[in-house]
This record gives C-alpha cells, structure tokens and sequence, in this order.
C-alpha cells in the first residue's frame, strides 16, 4: 500500500506548502538566534572576564597587589586567583572550547599577548540545581608573563527559553497564517467541487439550472463561462431535436405513401421483395432517430428496481416463445429514464439472441454500483471487434451477417443510452465462451 506524500486536493496542497515553508523559516531562524544567543553568551561571560583579568594584569604590573603571597592568593576586589601553577580543575567541571577561543580574540585585541586560555564550566552543585539558578559559573584563565590569572563569571542558560519561545512562535504563525489560507482555499475550492459534480453530470441533461456563481473573481468567472457554455450546447441540443423530428416526418411519410403503392403490384415475390425492404428502410430510420436522439427526450427519471425490470423482461421475450431466463438477481435500485434502458436491454438481449442463441439477465451489486448482465451462448468476440462494434453502423463480418443482423446501431444505442444515465456498457468475453454485455450504473443510496 503506497503512502501519498503530496496531497490532491487545493486545500491540502495549499496547507501542507505553507507549513512546510513555515517549518524551513522557522528551522532558518532558529539557526540564526542560536548564533546570537551563543555570541551573546560568550560576549557577557567572556567579555567581563577579560576586563577583570585585563585590569589585573595592569595591576600587577604596576605592583598594586600583594604578591608577597601571590601563589594562591585571591585579590578580593577583583575576585582574581593568580598563581604560578595552572589552577587545579574541580571533578565534573565541563571545558568551554568556544569561551577559551573567544577570551583570546579579545585579550589578544586588548594588546595582551596569553601564552595559554582555557575555560571551563563548574559542576552546579545540589542547591544551585534546586534553586534553578539562571546561569552556571564558569572559570577563565589565562597565562601572561609566566603566571596565571583565572576569573569566575556567570553565563545566562536561556537556551531553554529559545526553545520555548521559538514553539510558542511557531504555533502563532501556524494559527495566523493557516487558518485565514484554509478559509480562503476552501472558498475557492466550494465552487469548484461544484462546477466538478456539473460537469460528470449527464451532459445531455437539459433544463438544468445554472451554477451559482461564487468565490473569487476568477472562479465566477469561469463559472459563468460554464454555465454560458452549457446554455449554448442545449440550445444546439434542442435545434438537433427539433431537426430530427423534421426528418423523421419527411421521411415516413413517403415512406408510407410507397408501401401502400406497393401493395397494388400484381407479382407476389416482387411485392414481398419491395416491401422487406420498405421495412429495412422503416427499421434502419427508427435506430438512427433512436441513437441520435438517445440523450434527449421529455421522460424524467425514477427509481427502478433492476430484480422486478429483468423479471418482466423475461416474462416478455418467454411469452414470445424466445429462450431468455433470469439468473443471479441482487437487489439493487438505480435512477434512470425507464423507457430509454428497457430499449438499451432489449438490443443487448436482441444482439444476444440473434447471435447466441440464447440470452441470460443478471444483476451483480458492485460497491455503489450495480452491473446489468446480458450473457449469451456465442462465440464471442476479439479485442477488435470489442473496441469496435460499439460504433454506429459497426457489424462483425464473421458472426454477424445481414440476414439475422440490423443495422449495426444495437450496441451503439445501448452505449450511448447507458453514458446518458450516468453509466458505462461494457462487453467482455467469458471464460468458457460466450460474451457478457454489461449495463454498469450507479445505485441509489
């Protein structure tokens, strides 16, 4: 199982950016005042240490301490060890490299030439620890002239204070800069989704109210493009419509007038002849009005329950002496125009019976969708035979001929009534032979 680092929508991208970028500022900063902190730590530790020893050494030099004891003596006003042996370390007593460094820029820019610098953190001792003090003592020395001068001083302990300044802050910038993002991108992503759920809707639909125009100015916008673009496609609908209709009354109509000429010829096999092919004619203008008019229509659509719809089917082609028989049946109900897929049914059942000799219904409950199967008994079909048939006019040289066939139009009907309602048709040879074709719709909640 792949984890998704990147997330898809607007708002999980637009959320996972800015607190990525907040983390690397944040990360960024904190680099910078720790810098800061830590020159800052060793100018007031270090920098009054050295003044002390600075001041000292001019001292001594000018011989205002006593040095008659001066192996280990303190000078009380400067709180100042000098001695001539390197001062004895305490147990725990932790070396400060950066402090011993520093001490020696700034004794070495003060004109005083050390031999040697080292510093050195005390140990807090068990009171010190409890009373949480604000700092911890650290001792410098330095070598001048052969003697060691060594100071005590106080560095502060605010690192704990960075970090907790830092948190508080980063916590702050998160709830000031991701809410207001979130809100934005969600009123932003609000239309959209809309806009999404109206373009997968059925594109024949007609009559269907605009979008409501919302958000930034860009998405109204290209709403408004959208619904404008929506108009103009069912007002091309519409005129398609009505054309049809003016074709199929000019067209039936001479048609009529020609059987009924027809019917007056004295020879009998040129009077059936002429009159089979009125009637293809008749048949192939009826599935080119059906497939070119399978989106449109006044038929609204209702819940249909698919176990009862198979079932009368059935009892339809049984009473016409036709081997159709129901199989597997789940319970499932879709929404859709109940006229349009009895038709798109009956030519996959036509198809099945013509060239399969016999046709079985099932349904099988998919997730939240529902698979209507029609399963015959043929030899099937090849992959391009599958890709293909579902065009108009499309027939299989091989199985399908013009004796039992139409015109081809069967599954290109059934194709564009099933996209109309939301679905798929979807052919598939079956193992052991046969072919399925499958009605695939989304099924009422």
């Amino acid at each position: 199982m792949s984890i998704r680092l990147w997330p898809r929508s607007l708002i999980g991208q637009l959320v996972l950016a800015v607190a990525a970028m907040l983390f690397v500022a944040q990360g960024i900063n904190f680099v910078m005042l720790a810098r800061g902190q830590k020159q800052q730590t060793l100018a007031h530790g270090g920098g009054m240490a050295v003044a002390r020893i600075i001041d000292a050494i001019d001292r001594d030099r000018r011989g205002r301490i006593d040095n008659g004891a001066a192996s280990g003596r303190h000078d009380r006003v400067q709180k100042l060890l000098i001695t001539d042996r390197p001062p004895p370390l305490i147990s725990g007593s932790v070396p400060l490299a950066d402090l011993s460094a520093y001490v020696a820029d700034l004794l070495s820019e003060g004109g005083v030439k050390a031999s040697e610098v080292s510093a050195w953190a005390m140990p807090l001792r068990p009171r010190a620890q409890k009373a949480s003090y604000p700092g911890r003592v650290v001792v410098v020395s330095a070598r001048v002239d052969g003697r060691y001068f060594t100071v005590r001083s106080r560095i502060p302990a605010t690192g704990g204070r960075l970090q907790g300044f830092l948190l508080w802050q980063t916590l702050s910038l998160y709830l000031l800069l991701l809410v207001p993002i979130i809100l934005i991108a969600w009123r932003v992503a609000a239309p959209l989704r809309e806009l999404t759920r109206a373009v997968r809707a059925n594109p024949a639909a007609r009559d269907l109210p605009p979008i409501d125009e919302a958000g930034p100015s860009d998405v109204r916008d290209l709403i408004a493009a959208f619904n404008a673009y929506r108009a103009r496609i069912g007002t091309m609908l519409a005129d398609k419509d009505r054309m049809l209709g003016a074709v199929g009354h000019d067209l039936r109509t001479p048609l009529a007038s020609l059987r009924v000429r027809v019917e007056q010829v004295d020879d009998d096999r040129l009077r059936e002849k002429m009159i089979a092919s009125i009637e293809e004619m008749t048949a192939m203008l009826a599935d080119i009005l059906a497939l070119a008019r399978s989106g449109a229509g006044t038929e609204a659509p209702e819940a249909i329950a698919l176990p009862l719809l198979l079932r009368e089917l059935t009892a339809d082609y049984g009473e016409q002496g036709k081997d159709v028989a129901a199989g597997t049946l789940a319970e499932a109900a879709v929404r859709a125009r109940p006229m349009l897929l009895r038709r798109a049914l009956r030519n996959l059942i036509d198809n099945a019976l013509a060239y399969g000799v016999r046709a079985r219904l099932s349904v099988v409950r998919e997730g939240d969708h529902a698979r209507i199967i029609v399963s015959d008994d043929g030899p099937g079909l090849t992959d391009e035979q599958i890709r293909t048939l579902v065009e108009p006019f499309a027939r299989g040289e091989q199985s399908r001929n013009r004796a039992t066939g139409g015109a081809g139009l069967g599954l290109s009907i059934a194709r564009e009534i099933a996209a109309g309602e939301g679905g798929e048709l979807v052919l598939a040879n079956r193992p052991g032979g046969g072919l399925d074709a499958a009605i695939v719709l989304p099924v009422l909640a």
